[in-house]
């Protein structure tokens, strides 16, 4: 199964929110005709209605692919509606947090070959990374399909079982999250040394988006280009002094934090 199956049996996207879109916006920039998308979504944007694909109209007999695209509250009344695509023809790629490939094959058959994606909310502007995970019946093709789909809006891992989808989430899922509190703690921090609000904004975005970039970019781990930037004695030295405290640092409040995460997740998957 590979690109050119998807654009002549076609893709159904359930659920096209700010995920869907972004995705659908890659697929077609990347080729994919609009006429090889039927899409259901209760609440279409403007943007949505006017990309020329088929919109809450029947559904193709044997689509190669949907994509769940819902929230996880809405599950429960979008999934009855793909009962009849269930059993082995139609690969199902889901992006809902939360929802176990067990619950999936629970309605559509164990035979429903089940790919499994925790996407992040950067994929809006195609800088994401999403981890993807499989049941038996999800071939390698199918992975390779899902990674194809997947890599419209970034980068796509394969993770070595569905267990591994708990701390994913608390790391890449929910992580875009601790790094908007840090942009907004340390421009507020800026300004309480005395900056202007607005400029100290300004040198937070720009000081982390920089190193996330510099960090992917560098052939160096990120510890040593920690240490390339700490001069002993200087000032950061003393800045990372405080936040590499074993009790009060990152260190143990990340290690906290994505704990509660992963634990959450876990609770939300039972």
């Amino acid at each position: 199964m590979d690109m050119a199956t998807v654009r002549d049996r076609g893709l159904v996207l359930l659920g096209c929110g700010k995920m869907g879109s972004a995705m659908l916006a890659g697929w077609l920039k990347g080729g994919l005709p609009a006429a090889s998308v039927w899409v259901l979504d209760p609440h279409p944007s403007d943007w949505l209605t006017a990309q020329g694909v088929h919109l809450n109209t029947g559904l193709p007999e044997a689509p190669a692919i949907v994509l769940i695209a819902v929230k996880p509250q809405m599950m429960g009344e979008a999934l009855p509606a793909l009962t009849a695509l269930g059993g082995g023809g139609t690969l199902l790629l889901s992006v809902a947090a939360g929802t176990t490939i067990a619950t999936y094959e629970a309605v559509l058959g164990a035979g429903t070959p089940i790919v499994r994606a925790m996407p992040n909310t950067p994929a809006a502007i195609g800088k994401g990374i999403t981890a993807i995970c499989g049941n038996p019946q999800a071939s390698e093709a199918h992975l390779a399909l899902a990674e194809a789909l997947l890599g419209a809006v970034g980068q796509v891992v394969r993770l070595s079982g569905e267990d591994q989808m708990d701390a994913v989430t608390a790391v890449s899922g929910s992580g875009p999250a601790y790094v908007f509190h840090l942009i907004e703690t340390l421009a507020a921090a800026g300004a309480s040394e005395g900056l202007p609000e607005a400029l100290a904004l300004r040198l937070a975005k720009a000081t982390v988006a920089g190193a996330g970039a510099l960090a992917e970019a560098a052939g160096e781990d990120p510890g040593q280009l920690r240490v390339n930037v700490t001069s002993p004695g200087g000032t950061t030295a003393a800045a990372l002094a405080v936040l590499m405290d074993e009790r009060r640092g990152f260190p143990a409040l990340l290690k906290e934090a994505v704990h509660a995460a992963a634990e959450r997740g876990r609770e939300l998957g039972k």
